[in-house]
């Protein structure tokens, strides 16, 4: 199922900047590995924002969910899920 996923990051301001550091990276790990995986397909950063929109290819709602859960910046972000589905006009197959 595909799904594209608009994360708005929000990281507080008093944040120690250690650890600041240390989930920006478990952050660029974790979706690194999913992007290896194919379960997260395409990432774009939104212009001048500290925001991305992305496509994800999971199983179901659920896997989502879970891989939504375990991102490391979740707790800062403010995410919109748009479930997606082929358009009869397009010339290519995904």
């Amino acid at each position: 199922m595909l799904f594209a996923v608009t994360m708005d990051v929000a990281i507080p301001a008093d944040l120690p900047a250690d650890v600041r550091a240390e989930t920006v990276a478990r952050e660029k790990a974790y979706s690194q590995e999913l992007q290896r995986s194919g379960v997260w397909r395409h990432i774009w950063r939104c212009a001048g924002q500290y925001s991305n929109l992305s496509i994800f290819d999971v199983r179901d709602n659920e896997h989502l969910h879970e891989v939504l859960w375990n991102l490391p910046l979740f707790a800062y972000m403010t995410i919109q899920v748009t479930p997606l589905a082929h358009h009869p006009s397009a010339i290519a197959i995904a």
